[in-house]
């Protein structure tokens, strides 16, 4: 589950989701599996009581201690640091409690979440959405992979495939039916021609043309593609190179992001933050500093003025 861990720290494997996602049969399928064994003993903190519960046996089996909580209050950094101690485990796993907000878990200073994996039930996706969206996004912002289970029959998991990217630009996805896990959309399926000698992607498209170009970067390099986008400059940025952007509302209206790709255009030293313009690019797949490793730069073919977009980008 990632390399050697510093013998100075408490790793943290954090696993959220709202109840009866499946956190549970998860952790318990991962507990089992050899990738997942250690020398030392591993505490377990339960935040909630679902239906399934943890067998002794079995937790004597993989060396595990149980503590369940069942109010916030319970886990306060003072708490925990006693649970280190009176247990001396090598590494904590923390089931997290979904109706609790993430923000408000604070940790002892020597304690760092080493990796954090959302479990999302999507026969009631649209569901949390709809009523509890900050909940969820501040569950999925900082994981590094999140699982949707139960798709067994949803026709829509492009879009939400794209919501969740659109609060977590940097998480891996999988989708599971009861076959095990899913493969995704088709070129056939995009709002563009994506095989056409210009890709005109329409304002409504950005968002998606914007993850899946991050996504599936292999399906756009070499391609030449155009779209209408407001200009971000920074006197980081080499000579010559500007972000087109828009914003994007992640979750609500005061959790807003841009999202753009660094282009290079002869164009840019003209050019000022907040115009908006309309470029025609093409699409390399090259190492760049601010994607701490490669991703798609745009080398522009023509850079013009355009109208501005009144719409925040959507997903869907």
């Amino acid at each position: 589950m990632g390399p050697m861990i510093d013998d100075e720290i408490m790793p943290v494997f954090l696993i959220n989701g709202f109840l009866e996602a499946g956190k549970t049969e998860f952790l318990s399928f991962t507990m089992e599996q050899e990738y997942f064994q250690t020398e030392g003993k591993t505490l377990l903190i339960v935040c909630e009581e679902g239906e399934t519960e943890y067998e002794p046996e079995f937790l004597e089996s993989v060396r595990t201690m149980v503590v369940y909580v069942d109010d916030l209050s319970q886990i306060s950094p003072e708490r925990l640091t006693e649970l280190e101690l009176l247990y001396n485990p090598e590494r904590i796993l923390m089931e997290w409690n979904g109706m609790w907000n993430q923000e408000d878990l604070k940790l002892p200073k020597d304690w760092v979440i080493y990796q954090q994996i959302t479990i999302v039930d999507m026969s009631t996706f649209e569901l949390y959405v709809k009523n509890m969206k900050s909940l969820l996004a501040s569950m999925v912002r900082g994981s590094e992979l999140i699982i949707c289970n139960r798709c067994d029959g949803i026709e829509d998991l492009e879009r939400y495939k794209r919501m969740l990217k659109s609060m977590n630009t940097k998480c891996d996805i999988v989708f599971e039916d009861e076959n095990g896990e899913i493969d995704e959309l088709s070129e056939e399926d995009l709002p563009y021609d994506i095989n056409a000698s210009v890709v005109e992607i329409k304002p409504d498209a950005y968002g998606i043309w914007y993850i899946d170009c991050m996504d599936k970067p292999q399906r756009y390099a070499g391609k030449v593609v155009e779209f209408t986008a407001m200009v971000f400059k920074s006197p980081d940025f080499p000579k010559n190179y500007f972000v087109p952007g828009r914003m994007a509302m992640t979750c609500c209206a005061d959790d807003m992001t841009f999202l753009g790709y660094i282009c290079k255009a002869r164009e840019a030293k003209n050019l000022e933050t907040r115009q908006w313009v309309k470029v025609r690019a093409r699409v390399e797949l090259e190492y760049w500093k601010d994607y701490h490793g490669e991703g798609p730069v745009l080398y522009a073919e023509s850079v013009v003025l355009a109208a501005p977009i009144e719409d925040v980008v959507q997903f869907g």
